[in-house]
């Protein structure tokens, strides 16, 4: 199978990321090491690039970088369950539910900070006085 081969610049394009990401996705062992040429530029190949697409789609669906270099262990095995895959999927959905509860609280709270504030000419302020008590 004839594969195309591209330079960091054109693989970052065609995935979505920064040729620096590319870079510490390589060095945190995400992304294998690339080819070089004679000169030591970095040649990526079509399932390089693949794999960059995964990285990007997972990032932006708020994995971390751990839980996607288990997901791509999981893409490149042929074997796996898909219950193992789902399984990952819905600790990051309960871990998503948690966060979104977090950030609910924090706006019921500034909401109600911001509703007792003057919002005048006063120097008194309820915001930072219940900022300064915690």
């Amino acid at each position: 199978m004839n594969d195309t081969y591209f330079n960091i610049g054109e693989a970052a394009k065609a995935s979505g990321v920064t040729a620096k990401m590319v870079r510490h996705y390589e060095a945190i062992g995400l992304l294998p090491p690339a080819r070089r040429t004679e000169a030591g530029y970095r040649l990526y190949g079509d399932d390089d690039v693949r794999m960059l697409q995964f990285i990007h789609r997972g990032r932006a669906l708020g994995f971390s970088l751990d839980q996607i270099a288990d997901l791509l262990a999981l893409w490149r095995d042929k074997h796996r369950a898909s219950a193992d895959v789902r399984r990952l999927a819905l600790e990051h959905i309960a871990s998503l539910d948690r966060k979104i509860a977090e950030l609910e609280a924090m706006k019921r709270t500034l909401a109600t900070l911001a509703s007792s504030c003057h919002g005048d000419a006063r120097s008194d302020c309820p915001i930072l006085d219940d900022l300064a008590a915690h």
